[in-house]
């Protein structure tokens, strides 16, 4: 890393102590003296409580199999900064990087918040690179996302609908779909993945009140949806079957997400991604996907491991369904170990009573592998009070305990934060990781 970047990133992290407050305000004003690059950027924009950033993926991947230039902004990181914003489906280069950033950090830029100033450098450095597809998840919520000045949205989603960020977003899940359904625009599509009554008609309410149309629900094949998927393919408003036996994701959850972006890639319509140019490569795209640290499985000194970046309930239930599924056997006739660590403000105790009694041994560590201002994790002692497990006192040992207590050719899985799996990620595959920072 060049000693301007360092520099830069410095002043980054700074920000960091700002906390997240939101509001459109501070991007609005930092957008005018930086030639309002959010203008120029036709955009597929998604929210969601989970899988946001795998559809992001998908819609990636079938777009640059397209032949389309794409960018992609997500977040947050599991190695490096750089990470969050790719084009082609690789993160930015450092010297792109650093000319964006500096011109975000310059002082005649109204100061921002750490996730506002990742998004300015996000936009910026996608209008550099020309990009005919901007693809753009949602930090929190929706309505007053950093992400959400956007212009030029071509289509936009909703993944899914979650008890997540209540405190911010909202107690029940109608009122963090109205937050998160504050992307929708007029006359521009909305689709809607698999979610209960209540978040489906907050959903449909706000599309109503935003003029967004057409508004396309997704769901399994034989209820009333407008995109219908089964395990074999997916079944367009038109009538049109798209194959798609083989999703490059693991997981049963992915299929909803997959369906999303289906009717994502099938809504978008613009000068540069005329209608429908993105469905005929729906089935090359969806195979080809890959995205680091969504039940990913690697191989560490004879033994399996599985990282997940499922931080909150439902993503702890995917997890648990995806691993039942691979592994139907009782607990008691498997050798598996849990590597779990979570923040201190996520829903723990309930993504523990999912999981923990799936393993055969349980090992619990910090979530933060350094201390973070304003964020804490939950202590290892009281995960091990909750289910009984082993404690200790950072990642480093829990692999290693790990590895020592479970048998070769047994599974390890690392989950309960996105900051635990990059750095458990990070530690097996010898990448290096930047300083880890709020989501």
């Amino acid at each position: 890393m060049t000693h301007r970047l360092q520099t830069l990133e410095q002043t980054l992290l700074a920000r960091t102590g700002r906390g997240a407050t939101y509001g459109l305000d501070r991007m609005r004003a930092a957008m005018a003296p930086l030639g309002h690059p959010e203008r120029d950027l036709p955009a597929v924009h998604i929210a969601g409580t989970n899988g946001k950033g795998s559809t992001a993926a998908m819609v990636t991947e079938v777009a640059r199999a397209a032949g389309l230039t794409v960018g992609t902004f997500t977040s947050p990181h599991l190695r490096r900064l750089r990470e969050r914003i790719r084009i082609q489906g690789v993160e930015l280069d450092e010297e792109a990087f650093t000319e964006a950033l500096a011109r975000v950090l310059h002082p005649s830029i109204p100061a921002l918040t750490f996730f506002e100033t990742m998004t300015a450098t996000a936009f910026v450095a996608m209008r550099e690179a020309e990009v005919d597809l901007a693809v753009v998840e949602v930090g929190l919520g929706g309505r007053l996302d950093a992400t959400n000045v956007l212009t030029h949205a071509l289509a936009t989603g909703i993944v899914s609908i979650g008890l997540d960020h209540t405190s911010i977003l909202g107690p029940d899940e109608a009122s963090i779909a109205t937050e998160k359904a504050g992307i929708f625009k007029a006359d521009t599509a909305a689709v809607l993945g698999p979610m209960s009554t209540s978040a489906l008609d907050a959903s449909r309410r706000a599309a109503t009140e935003a003029a967004a149309r057409p508004v396309w629900r997704c769901g399994p094949r034989g209820t009333e949806v407008e995109v219908a998927y089964d395990d074999h393919g997916f079944d367009l408003p038109d009538g049109a079957r798209i194959d798609g036996s083989r999703i490059g994701l693991a997981g049963c959850h992915q299929r909803a997400n997959a369906a999303v972006a289906v009717g994502l890639c099938a809504a978008v319509d613009s000068t540069r991604v005329p209608r429908r140019a993105l469905v005929p490569h729906l089935r090359d795209g969806l195979a080809d996907v890959r995205w680091p640290g969504r039940l990913e499985t690697l191989s560490y000194r004879g033994r399996r491991l599985v990282l997940d970046c499922a931080h909150n309930p439902a993503g702890a239930a995917a997890l648990r369904a995806a691993l039942d599924d691979d592994d139907p056997r009782a607990p008691s006739e498997r050798s598996d170990t849990l590597l779990f660590g979570a923040m201190g403000d996520k829903a723990w105790p309930s993504m523990l009573s999912t999981l923990a009694g799936r393993f055969a041994r349980r090992i619990y560590v910090p979530a933060l592998s350094t201390p973070l201002a304003g964020r804490t994790f939950a202590a290892p002692e009281a995960l091990a009070a909750r289910y009984p497990g082993r404690a200790l006192a950072n990642p480093r040992e829990g692999l290693a305990a790990a590895v020592a207590t479970t048998p070769e050719g047994a599974t390890i899985v690392v989950a309960g934060s996105i900051f635990l799996v990059g750095t458990i990620r990070a530690q097996v595959t010898g990448e290096t990781e930047d300083v880890l920072v709020p989501l």
